[in-house]
């Protein structure tokens, strides 16, 4: 085990036991993996993210083979889709959190952005989050739709870092796992703002998103 190798996997350890405290994962729903030079890192399957053991963690090729820890998540083939889609993505994390899956029962503003762009940090830190139509958990045709999502959005120039799963939850990436819990804690909280809040609040205004875009590079 390489001295990266070893860091990766007691940083997913962390940020799984980070999640679980806080709420944003419950009993053994989520999963966690971060990209190596020669393969993946990934979550076991049926594994509580409150109490993961690095030492159990799944080691996956760059073939998707399993090459050792316990049996690795059945989301595998999405993450992998992630990763062959964006090549900046390093991790990805999907949860359960309540108050985007509660969006999504409640109905999302639109398909192609589930909740609007009501504050500058959401517009800035997490970006466009299309919504991915209902499939079983585990079904192949999501890592196609997700595949599909990412691609659209980067030929719009763009980029996307999260999709929502509908009755799920989020799908986040990004270059570091500390990002992408950054990036899931601002959707999270923003799904919160925008389901309290009545009546709706507006969204940001162009002219406003144009002012984040040119101080801050925001992707919107």
């Amino acid at each position: 085990m390489t001295h990266d190798t070893d860091r990766l996997r007691h940083e997913i350890c962390r940020v799984g036991r980070s999640l679980f405290e806080r709420g944003h994962v419950h009993a053994t729903a989520g999963n966690i993996s971060v990209r190596l030079d020669d393969g993946f890192l990934i979550t076991p399957t049926d594994a509580c993210l409150g109490f993961l053991d690095p030492d159990r963690l799944a080691r996956v090729d760059a073939q998707g083979e399993q090459t050792g820890g316990d049996r690795a998540s059945k989301t595998l083939a999405l993450h992998r889709a992630i990763y062959d889609a964006d090549a900046q993505a390093r991790c990805v994390i999907h949860t359960h959190s309540t108050h985007l899956v509660a969006l999504t029962l409640a109905g999302v503003w639109s398909a192609a952005d589930i909740v609007p762009p009501i504050t500058p940090y959401y517009v800035m830190k997490v970006g466009h989050v299309p919504l991915i139509a209902y499939h079983r958990p585990g079904d192949p045709a999501v890592a196609e739709r997700v595949t599909e999502a990412i691609a659209s959005a980067a030929a719009r120039g763009a980029p996307i870092r999260a999709v929502m799963l509908d009755r799920l939850g989020p799908n986040v990436w990004h270059e570091s796992l500390a990002a992408a819990m950054a990036t899931l804690e601002e959707l999270e909280e923003t799904a919160r703002l925008w389901l309290m809040t009545q009546p709706k609040p507006a969204p940001l205004s162009d002219a406003q998103i144009d002012d984040l875009r040119s101080a801050f590079g925001a992707r919107w």
